[in-house]
């Protein structure tokens, strides 16, 4: 386990820097962990991605279709690369738990130009 500090806050990680209970995630520690992955400002549309990753998976317990993502928010649909560069930071921003190996291939997904 990992901790970090942040704003007199400690928040504790797993090896791989997902938040260890969801529960203890708010918006500051979505800035904290917005530091850790090298995430300038959470804007109004970044912290409305987060928002909506965090109801999604609430409710389906799943990783959503990324173009799904940027629709319910209103947003281009390439608009969690343009804010995150890679969906797996947004989603460990928004302080869900680790998504395992198939989701984490993320971290070297190449956009085909969809």
């Amino acid at each position: 386990m990992q901790t970090m500090a942040y704003k007199g806050m400690t928040i504790k990680l797993d090896a791989d820097g997902f938040l260890l209970n969801s529960e203890d995630w708010n918006e500051d520690v979505a800035c904290a962990l917005a530091e850790n992955e090298g995430v300038e400002e959470l804007t109004k549309d970044k912290m409305d991605i987060i928002k909506f990753l965090r109801e999604y998976y609430k409710e389906h317990k799943f990783f959503p279709i990324l173009r799904a993502v940027c629709k319910n928010v209103h947003q281009p649909k390439n608009c969690i690369t343009e804010n995150f560069m890679n969906p797996v930071k947004a989603w460990k921003i928004a302080g869900l738990p680790n998504p395992g190996d198939e989701v984490n291939l993320f971290k070297t997904w190449e956009p085909l130009g969809f």
